[in-house]
């Protein structure tokens, strides 16, 4: 199939950004990478009348430190991420998630803050920032704001995001020292959409453990530093909670079953990083 018809800007500023976002709230949709957006504009699941390319924003390609969080630029590419030197020592969470993000070839199109974007509910990239706690900076006309990434995805492919803002950014925190992280993940073939995916953050005192590819976002749980019979019981009642359907890939017991074996090996692997 071939895309709707669109008109298409190029615009040179944010603020050019921000006043077309404005001007067509919902019938705008702000392409970077184009990995997840183009595929949905040729199969016609999304018709917008404008399509705002970011790429050539001056600035939005940058990665810092700053406070203790990695500021991610809307324009990072992630094979821009992937060759930064002090990504693993910074960030060994999302380090270990990223090659599982497609593939080398549209890692190297594909955008962070795009991923974010998409809010797809298998996706490792939010899945990261759900497990760290990172924060998203929307941007628009009306205001600059920085929405928790808990509160940031809301369901299927949906987001805290208003039609008129941009996503101009998420931070990531940095490791700590006294934290072991771990991520591991399931799917018919790497690259491809998640069944399951586990990331485990350890501090010695309590886990943290993320799943996504189960319910409709990314979802959270702290288990204290439990272990044994009393960790199992807690990932039954976890994998329950997440309220697991069948789908072509995977039925729901199927699911529960992965995310209690992963998550105890990811939780493991955590704690012997601990320190």
């Amino acid at each position: 199939m071939k895309p709707a018809l669109f008109d298409y800007a190029r615009p040179q500023s944010l603020a050019e950004v921000h006043a077309l976002l404005a001007g067509e709230g919902d019938d705008a949709r702000v392409v970077a990478g184009g990995q997840s957006l183009l595929p949905m504009l040729s199969m016609r699941l999304v018709q917008p009348k404008l399509i705002v390319d970011i790429m050539r924003l001056p600035g939005t390609a940058s990665i810092r430190r700053d406070s203790g969080e990695i500021r991610i630029g809307c324009g990072v590419r992630q094979a821009a991420l992937m060759g930064w030197p002090e990504f693993p020592e910074r960030l060994p969470l999302l380090a270990a998630a990223l090659p599982w993000v497609g593939h080398a070839q549209t890692r190297s199109r594909g955008t962070i803050c795009g991923s974010i974007a998409h809010a797809d509910p298998s996706a490792e990239i939010p899945l990261v920032l759900v497990a760290l706690d990172g924060r998203v900076e929307l941007s628009s006309q009306r205001q600059q704001r920085t929405v928790p990434a808990a509160g940031f995805f809301t369901g299927l492919m949906s987001t805290a995001r208003a039609d008129d803002e941009l996503i101009e950014a998420v931070r990531f925190p940095e490791r700590k020292a006294d934290h072991g992280y771990a991520f591991r993940e399931f799917g018919r073939r790497h690259g491809d959409f998640a069944i399951v995916a586990c990331a485990a953050v350890a501090d010695g005192r309590n886990i943290r453990l993320a799943i996504g590819g189960v319910a409709d976002r990314p979802v959270t749980r702290d288990l204290a530093d439990l272990a044994g019979s009393a960790l199992d019981d807690a990932l039954e009642a976890f994998a329950r909670d997440l309220d697991a359907r069948d789908d072509l890939h995977a039925t729901a017991a199927y699911r529960r079953r992965l995310v209690r074996r992963m998550g105890r090996d990811t939780i493991e692997e955590a704690r012997r990083c601990c320190g």
